[in-house]
């Protein structure tokens, strides 16, 4: 994958199509291909950019002194935008990287000309009450990641936290949740997951949500309704702060719609960039 280099590390990002750029945020513990079922069918007419961010799935550990709290790692969004010249980004943001995209678009909009948000951490719900007993474990007692990423080594164990714990309709296939966890066996990896982990907290998403309102360009809402994680209240609350805001209920799809239901997702999102005919202004 190609890497461009930030203030505190490296990120390595996939690229694919041409068109209107389209920034994709996954989520903690899941790495950009979570994506890989959405980005074909966007990537005949966008440019599709996901980065690997330090959420815990990510291959090359950031500098040991890389603020990695949710505030940092939305300004790190915004340098990587600015690093490849974008603008009028259409920012698609899921699950964590769903929080990550609200506090982009509340303290650096500039480059953003759209939003999209699936279901996502939000509000009081950062992280949600299903996930906040693991995260205190995970952020709180010694050696409880590495053995995360131990245990995650074997395939039945593999498969029955993600049955426990069911983000998709249908079974995450192994490959893929094994690319998820085979990171966790490098310490800076872990270790820059415990740093994200340790920051996250509701002041984040709730300041965010006190600044949402001043974006006021096109945003769209698309929210799983089988989903026992994100709450759909969330999904309303969000576009009713946000001034452009539509919401889209997907029947027959989990937290992860872009693995669910992509097409539906897809043209969603082609429509909402079809709508807005009038890009963002160029950052100065």
């Amino acid at each position: 994958m190609p890497e461009i280099q930030v203030t505190k590390g490296t990120i390595e990002y996939r690229e694919e199509g041409q068109g209107p750029p389209v920034v994709l945020i996954h989520g903690a513990l899941v790495n950009g291909r979570v994506w890989e079922r959405l980005v074909p069918a966007l990537s005949g007419w966008a440019r599709c950019i996901v980065p690997e961010l330090p959420l815990g799935s990510h291959r090359i550990p950031m500098d040991p002194d890389a603020d990695l709290t949710p505030p940092g790692i939305a300004k790190l969004i915004s340098e990587l935008l600015d690093r490849l010249e974008l603008t009028d980004v259409t920012l698609i943001g899921s699950d964590t990287g769903g929080a990550l995209s609200q506090l982009v678009v509340a303290s650096y909009p500039e480059r953003i000309g759209r939003l999209v948000l699936a279901n996502c951490d939000a509000f009081e719900n950062f992280p949600p009450a299903s996930f906040a007993g693991p995260v205190k474990a995970l952020r709180s007692v010694p050696g409880a990641v590495a053995m995360l990423g131990l245990g995650a080594q074997v395939k039945p164990i593999r498969a029955r936290s993600s049955a426990m714990m069911p983000l998709t309709v249908d079974p995450v296939p192994d490959e893929l949740l094994k690319s998820w966890v085979d990171p966790l066996l490098k310490h800076g990896v872990r270790r820059d997951l415990v740093k994200l982990l340790r920051g996250m907290s509701p002041e984040h998403t709730l300041a965010a949500a006190e600044r949402l309102p001043a974006f006021d360009r096109p945003v769209l809402i698309v929210w799983g309704m089988r989903d026992p994680f994100f709450p759909v209240s969330d999904g309303k609350r969000l576009a009713e702060v946000l001034p452009n805001a539509r919401f889209e209920r997907i029947q027959d799809a989990r937290a992860f719609i872009q693995l669910d239901a992509p097409d539906r997702f897809a043209d969603l999102i082609a429509e909402l960039m079809s709508r807005d005919a009038s890009p963002a202004p160029t950052p100065a």
